[in-house]
C-alpha cells in the first residue's frame, strides 16, 4: 500500500484546560479530497492547522508526506510546507500589496525565480481560478469577497503544491459564489492538485468536493467514510448535525 499523504494518529489538543481534539485520527491518500465538518469551535480548524505544522499536539502523531512532523522546527518544517498550500478562512490576502504581489509573494519568499518568471507564475494561476490580468494591480479592498477568494487560491497554488489545505472555503460567501468555488475545487482536482483536506460547515460543498467525509463531534470523528455512505448514514447524532440541528 502506497504512503498516505497525511496520517494523523490519537491526536489531542486542548487550550487553558478545554479540550478541543480527543484522539483524532485519519489518513489521507493521494487523489483524495477529505472534507472534515463540524460545529462552530469543533476543533476543525486546529486539525487542519496540525497538518500544515502550525500548530503542535499535546499528544498523537501528525505525519506529512512519510515524515513526522510534531516535532520538526520551524527551519525542518520549511521544506514539508513548500509542498502543501494553504487557503486560510479570510482569504488573508496582504492589504496593501496589489492582486499581483499577494500571489507572487511565495515564490519571491521561497524560490529563486526571476521576475518575469514570478510574473507568468502568477497570471497563470490567476487564469486557473477564472481571473484575467486585469486584475493584477488592484487591492483587495477593490475586489468582491468571491474575487478574494480566488486569489487565496491562486496564492496557494503558484508554488504548484501537492497537497491543499482549504479552511472554511465558502464562508460568508453568497450561494453563487461558494458553487464557484466548489466547482473550482473539482477542477483543481483534475488538473494541477489532486489531493485535498477541505474543512467546512456547507454540506453543499461538502456533497460537491467530498470523497470522504468526517465529522468532528465533541473532539472526535464521529463517522469517517465515503462521503456518500456518511450522508445517508443512519446515525441520529450525524443526521442531526447534516440537518444543521447540531451546529
Amino acid at each position: 500500500m502506497a504512503t498516505p499523504v497525511v496520517e494523523v494518529a490519537d491526536l489531542h489538543k486542548s487550550f487553558e484546560r478545554a479540550e478541543v481534539l480527543r484522539g483524532v485520527s485519519f489518513r489521507l491518500d493521494k487523489g483524495e479530497t477529505l472534507v472534515v465538518m463540524g460545529g462552530s469551535g469543533s476543533g476543525k480548524t486546529v486539525l487542519l492547522r496540525h497538518v500544515a505544522g502550525l500548530v503542535r499536539p499535546d499528544a498523537g502523531e501528525v505525519c506529512v508526506f512519510g515524515r513526522n512532523i510534531e516535532r520538526l522546527s520551524e527551519e525542518e518544517l520549511l521544506p514539508i510546507r513548500r509542498r502543501m498550500g494553504y487557503v486560510f478562512q479570510g482569504a488573508a490576502l496582504f492589504d496593501s500589496l496589489s492582486v499581483h504581489d499577494n500571489v507572487a509573494f511565495p515564490l519571491r519568499e521561497h524560490t529563486s525565480l526571476s521576475e518575469r518568471e514570478i510574473h507568468e507564475r502568477a497570471v497563470h494561476v490567476l487564469s486557473l481560478v477564472g481571473l484575467g490580468e486585469d486584475v493584477l494591480p488592484l487591492l483587495p479592498s477593490e475586489l468582491s469577497g468571491g474575487m478574494r477568494k480566488r486569489v487565496g487560491i491562486a496564492r496557494a497554488l503558484v508554488i504548484e503544491p501537492e497537497l491543499m489545505l482549504f479552511d472554511e472555503p465558502t464562508a460568508g460567501l453568497d450561494p453563487t459564489n461558494s458553487r464557484m468555488v466548489g466547482e473550482l475545487i473539482l477542477e483543481l482536482k483534475r488538473g494541477p492538485c489532486d489531493t485535498s483536506i477541505v474543512v467546512t460547515h456547507d454540506v453543499e460543498l461538502a456533497r460537491t468536493v467530498a470523497d470522504r467525509l468526517a465529522i468532528l463531534m465533541d473532539g472526535r470523528f464521529a463517522v469517517v467514510g465515503r462521503a456518500d455512505e456518511v450522508m445517508t448514514s443512519g446515525e441520529p447524532a450525524v443526521q442531526a448535525f447534516l440537518a444543521g440541528e447540531a451546529r
